[in-house]
């Protein structure tokens, strides 16, 4: 049994922890550390417990600890002191590089290195393959030297690859970034492999010196496949694509159920309004002004959502591939929904003059937009229209409405109104998040990347979708029956004293202490906007935001600035939704398939594995997007681009480009002439010759320099000259004539005097860039919450 971590020593008062003394306790722990263990040694006891088990929970969304199986806790920037690890390769000096055997992190795993003269000690001789237990010691940025303590079988570790075909075997190129070689495939080895195939690869083990090798395990697709960039990304995230005979069987045996005690709403005109491509309509809407003479200019409003409870009952094997996948997924390229489209675009899809079961929630405004009273009830309806959002907004501004749905879309626009005063008072977070479309063309390829139009008609249904799940999350508290919400909790005190510091520089105040509310960081982005730093600012507020998960402990949702939600609204691809409306079907009495026991006991672990195959869904998403975009901008080597620092960091600058929304990197040798120094606090670098200034939001012109459609990498060259800062012929500085020297640094625009550097591409034939960069601007808002 592993001895429990020594106590802190620290003297303090019961109560939570900080998040620096969490990861500090870890860092100080010579053995394993489980949820009690930080408990005891803070003297976190009574409600205090729950408070702390949330905190942690976020702490795993947002990056900072990893959560292990049996509640084990390790620190997720640095590896435990003893672990397993799998020997990937051997390079040119005889060492062995090695891999965490479970890395769970999106980003690079750290480098593991074996000496060369360790490894010749260790009987029996390691080699690629092995998985060997080992005690770890950190060694600076380039990661971690190991200490052979003893083998545990082999690592096998397999990963998806691109096969070329040689005279004798081949060879597998990774299409993982954090991959580090090629890997040599024996004559005999490929199977049934061709060249270009998507592979599944296993390491060999393998002793001493030479090439690295392989043997392939399974056949993805094809590199020239129409769709080979999504297929890397769901391979690579373990996303299945594929439903099981038996959930297809029990899909395709589903039939619709008969009125028989639902309420009929088949008469009342809701309509859905969804994206022209939209193929699952899982919510439909109505409103009409409120005929109680006790509620003058209120609205009587109606929500109503797929009744998807009905078709997949808990415990089912359609209920279980549901749970398995989460979430759907949305691709470039194709959707990987959470369930079979017998349902999704069928049965449980509100179609056009189709009669459909729902869960509705019929909602009383008063004329101010605040919700009076809800009513929860199981129905039939009959979608009464099918709009766009284009044609929703076309309508609203006098255009014609076909099969009279003018009427229809006017009520719902003054409801509408009415519900914007109510969220004027309430002020959630309004950050201006640009969002972008890949449109491809006949043959898969990208054709061009747009912005997404911004209607009031998308704002319309983001509220009715906004109010139908508060009422949920309210009738389930008030019924007291368990249930699923998404949480997103305040700010990090320590990101807003970091974020505090950062504005400072630039002339902004932030409330202090825990007064910190969304309209603070509203008013914030007004005075940036008239500034014309809006862009810049924005990235530090989005990054001083936790990530929103679902949770069984509500703590509320910061950003929205609401104190009860719950995601009921759509139940076809978010399995979160699913169980809000079984808990809403046993809470009220409406029929079969509501919440049993067994799944109430459980909502705590689905929760974390729903808020988890969330994040991979994602990271998935994204890896796809990259690959498209590496692609489309693989024959524009050389170009110019208007673009703007995402990110900062010790190795170079993270780039988003105006245009396609690509992102890229440009590498600390490739920014400039001079050295440059990267201030962590300040999120910029500074050059330590002419005190020139990059920093994260501004403005740039960059050259991109190379492009990589297997993993997605685009490498670019920096044109602009920095921002001008303080002359300084030594090396280090204090923080305070940083901050000094930043805070006179002119913000607006960036200079491009086409400057020569020796650090040039030799491959890049950008021409001399224009005095400042572009700066465009949306008025796209975050998605639903």
């Amino acid at each position: 049994m592993n001895k429990r971590p020594k106590r802190t020593t620290t003297k303090r008062s019961p109560g939570l922890p900080s998040k620096a003394e969490i990861i500090a306790f870890l860092e100080q722990s010579d053995h394993q550390v489980h949820r009690r263990d930080i408990a005891r040694a803070f003297g976190v006891k009574g409600e205090a417990r729950a408070k702390l088990r949330s905190m942690l929970k976020e702490m795993d969304a947002d990056g900072s600890i990893n959560l292990g199986s049996g509640k084990r806790i390790e620190r997720a920037d640095a590896l435990p002191p003893v672990a397993p690890i799998d020997v990937m390769s051997v390079d040119d000096d005889g060492d062995l590089i090695c891999m965490p055997a479970n890395w769970r992190g999106e980003d690079k795993p750290p480098i593991i290195t074996i000496s060369a003269r360790r490894a010749a000690k260790a009987k029996p001789a390691p080699g690629v393959g092995d998985r060997l237990l080992a005690r770890l010691k950190p060694a600076g940025d380039a990661g971690y030297d190991a200490e052979i303590i003893k083998p545990i079988g082999k690592g096998a570790h397999r990963f998806l690859a691109v096969y070329r075909k040689r005279r004798r075997g081949g060879i597998a190129d990774p299409v993982e970034r954090r991959a580090r070689n090629s890997f040599t495939i024996d004559d005999g080895d490929e199977g049934t492999a061709k060249d270009g195939d998507l592979v599944w690869v296993e390491t060999k083990n393998a002793r001493g010196y030479g090439p690295q090798k392989a043997r392939i395990r399974g056949i993805a697709g094809h590199i020239d496949d129409t769709h080979a960039y999504s297929t890397i990304a769901l391979a690579n995230h373990g996303i299945p694509t594929d439903f099981p005979p038996a959930v297809l069987e029990q899909a395709e045996k589903a039939k619709l159920p008969p009125l028989g005690s639902r309420t009929d709403l088949r008469d009342i005109p809701l309509i859905t309004i969804d994206p022209a491509d939209a193929k699952d309509h899982d919510d439909a809407v109505f409103a009409e002004p409120d005929n109680d003479e006790n509620n003058p200019g209120g609205f009587r409003v109606i929500v109503a959502i797929a009744d998807v409870s009905y078709f997949v009952s808990p415990g089912s094997a359609l209920d279980k591939e549901a749970l398995k996948r989460g979430n759907s997924t949305y691709l470039p390229d194709r959707v990987v929904p959470m369930l079979p489209e017998r349902l999704s675009n069928d049965l449980c899809s509100l179609r056009e003059h189709e009669d459909r079961p729902c869960m509705a929630v019929e909602v009383i405004l008063d004329a101010n937009g605040q919700k009076k009273r809800h009513h929860f009830m199981r129905a039939m309806m009959r979608s009464h229209g099918k709009l766009a959002y284009e044609e929703a907004q076309a309508i609203s501004e006098g255009g014609k409405a076909l099969d009279g749905l003018g009427p229809v879309v006017k009520a719902l626009y003054d409801a509408y109104q009415a519900r914007m005063k109510e969220r004027t008072k309430r002020a959630p977070l309004d950050l201006d998040l640009p969002e972008r479309k890949i449109i491809l063309d006949k043959n898969g390829d990208v054709s061009k990347v747009v912005k997404r139009e911004r209607f009031d008609a998308h704002k319309v249904i983001e509220e009715f979708m906004i109010l139908a799940n508060v009422a949920a999350a309210e009738a389930l508290e008030r019924a007291r029956t368990p249930l699923i919400y998404r949480v997103h909790d305040q700010p990090d005190g320590e990101k807003l004293d970091a974020v505090r510091e950062y504005l400072g520089t630039l002339d902004y105040s932030l409330a202090k202490g825990g007064s910190v509310r969304p309209a603070n960081f509203n008013q914030l982005l007004k005075i940036a906007e008239e500034r014309d730093q809006k862009e810049m600012v924005s990235e530090v507020v989005l990054r001083s935001q936790r990530q929103a998960i679902y949770d069984i402990d509500n703590v509320g949702h910061f950003g929205l600035n609401l104190p009860h939600y719950a995601h009921f609204t759509s139940p076809i691809r978010r399995y979160a939704d699913l169980t809000v409306h079984r808990a809403l079907v046993k809470a009220f009495n409406l029929g079969e398939n509501g919440q049993t026991e067994k799944e109430a006991k459980a909502l705590g672990e689905i929760a974390e594995q729903i808020s988890d195959l969330e994040r991979r869904s994602v990271a998935a998403e994204r890896e796809s997007n990259d690959r498209y975009l590496a692609g489309y901008l693989e024959k524009k080597v050389g170009t110019e681009f208007d673009a703007r620092i995402r990110g900062v960091t010790k190795f170079g600058l993270f780039i988003m480009l105006d245009e396609s929304g690509a992102d890229g990197f440009v590498p600390m040798r490739s920014i400039g002439a001079e050295r440059f120094r990267f201030e962590e606090a300040e999120h910029a670098v500074i050059g330590e010759t002419t005190g020139g200034i990059y920093r994260l939001g501004q403005a740039v012109r960059v050259a991109l320099a190379e492009a990589t459609p297997l993993t997605g990498s685009l490498r670019f060259e920096m044109l602009s000259d920095p921002l001008p800062g303080e002359r300084r012929g030594r090396r280090k500085s204090t923080a305070k004539s940083t901050r000094a020297k930043i805070k006179g640094a002119k913000t607006k625009g960036a200079k491009s005097k086409g400057r020569k550097t020796t650090k040039r591409s030799s491959k890049s034939t950008a021409k001399p860039a224009p005095k400042k960069a572009k700066r465009r601007k949306s008025n796209a808002k975050p998605k639903r919450g």
